[in-house]
C-alpha cells in the first residue's frame, strides 16, 4: 500500500503544485510509514519525482491524453489506487484536479476534502485542516471512508527536496469513452503562470488604459512574475481573461501580491487572500485593499512604480 499522488504536467513538464503535491505525498507517507507513488500522463523526467520523495512512478503514453478530460484523468487515477491497494490520493487546487476530484471519489468510493493546507494533525483518524469561507477561516476535517482523497491548496507546503529516487514503470489502463470532443485550445503565453507564480504583479483600472500596462510588465519581468489583472480590466478588454484573478476568475496564492491601481472588491480580495504577503498601491486611502493589505502605498502608480522598478533594478545589480 502506498500514497497515490496525481502529478500535472504541461508540454511535458512537471507544474510547480505537482512537486508540492509530491513533497506533501511524502510527508503523509512518513506519517503512515509507507511510499509515495505518483502518478504522471505525458510528462518527461518522470524520475525526478524521486527527489521529492516519490518512490515508485507509474508513467502513462497516451496521445489521447494531451487535452485534459476529467473522465479519462480520474479513471487512469482510479486504476492507479486500486493497483496500489492506496488509501490516501493526494491531487491539487488546480482547476483541472478539482473538476477530477470528485469522478474519482465516486470511483472509489472515498471522501475528498479540498482546500487543505496542512499535513494531517492525525491519520488515525484521518483529520485535516482545511480553509473555508474563501480563507477566512479554518475548519479540522475527519475524513471517514476507507479512501481518502486530500486535495492540497496551493502554494500551502512547499517544496522539499529529499534526494531520493523513483522507479519509473509503464502503465496502460484502460480509458472511458468521455462522450467529449475538443477541436482546439487556446493557451495562455506568459513567461509564468498565474498558478505557478512566486509573485504576482496585478493592475486595476487606476491604471486609466491597456497603452499603461508596460509598467506592470516590467515591474513582473523584474521580479520574475506573473501579471495579473482585476475583472473590470478584462472585461473592457484591456487585458486577457486568463489575467483575471478573483472570487470569479483564478485564485492566486503567491508568495507576494502586489495591487496597483485596484480598490479591492469584495470578490477579488476573496480571490488573492491565501497570497502570503500582499502589497497595494492606491492613490484612495479609503480603498478597501488597505484594509487587507500587509503593506500599503498610497500614491499614483505612475509615480511610484517606476522608481519602485528603478530602485529593484539597482539592487538586483548590486546583488547579482
Amino acid at each position: 500500500m502506498s500514497i497515490i499522488v496525481y502529478t500535472e504536467s504541461e508540454n511535458g513538464k512537471f507544474k510547480k503544485a505537482a512537486l508540492e503535491v509530491v513533497s506533501y505525498a511524502k510527508a503523509i507517507a512518513d506519517q503512515m510509514e509507507t511510499s509515495v507513488t505518483a502518478v504522471t500522463v505525458n510528462a518527461e523526467n518522470a524520475e525526478s519525482l524521486g527527489n521529492y520523495g516519490a518512490s515508485k512512478v507509474l508513467s502513462i503514453k497516451d496521445d489521447t491524453l494531451n487535452t485534459f478530460n476529467a473522465k479519462k484523468y480520474a479513471a487512469v487515477i482510479e486504476s492507479a489506487a486500486k493497483q496500489e491497494d492506496t488509501k490516501v490520493v493526494v491531487v491539487s487546487a488546480s482547476a483541472d484536479s478539482k473538476y477530477l476530484a470528485p469522478l474519482l471519489a465516486v470511483g472509489l468510493e472515498a471522501g475528498y476534502v479540498s482546500n487543505v493546507v496542512e499535513t494531517p494533525s492525525s491519520v488515525s483518524p484521518f483529520i485535516v485542516k482545511r480553509s473555508t469561507f474563501t480563507n477566512k477561516a479554518f475548519a479540522n476535517t475527519e475524513i471517514t471512508t476507507d479512501v481518502k482523497i486530500v486535495g492540497l491548496s496551493n502554494n500551502s507546503f512547499g517544496l522539499v527536496e529529499s534526494g531520493g529516487s523513483a522507479s519509473v514503470e509503464d502503465f496502460s489502463p484502460s480509458l472511458p469513452e468521455s462522450g467529449v470532443s475538443v477541436e482546439s485550445v487556446d493557451r495562455a503565453t506568459d513567461k509564468v503562470s498565474i498558478a505557478d507564480a512566486e509573485v504576482v504583479v496585478s493592475g486595476g483600472r487606476g491604471l486609466k488604459g491597456p497603452e499603461n500596462w508596460g509598467m506592470i510588465e516590467e515591474l513582473a519581468e523584474v521580479l520574475g512574475a506573473a501579471t495579473a489583472c482585476s475583472k473590470p480590466v478584462s472585461d473592457l478588454g484591456w487585458r486577457p481573461h486568463s489575467e483575471h484573478v478573483g472570487q470569479t476568475g483564478k485564485p492566486v496564492a503567491s508568495n507576494l501580491y502586489i495591487a496597483i491601481g485596484i480598490s479591492g472588491a469584495i470578490q477579488h480580495l476573496a480571490g488573492i487572500n491565501s497570497s502570503k504577503v500582499k502589497v497595494v498601491i492606491n492613490t484612495d486611502p479609503e480603498a478597501p485593499f488597505f484594509k487587507a493589505a500587509d503593506y500599503g502605498v498610497v500614491g499614483d502608480a505612475f509615480e511610484v512604480v517606476p522608481k519602485l522598478i528603478e530602485k529593484l533594478k539597482a539592487f538586483k545589480a548590486q546583488n547579482a
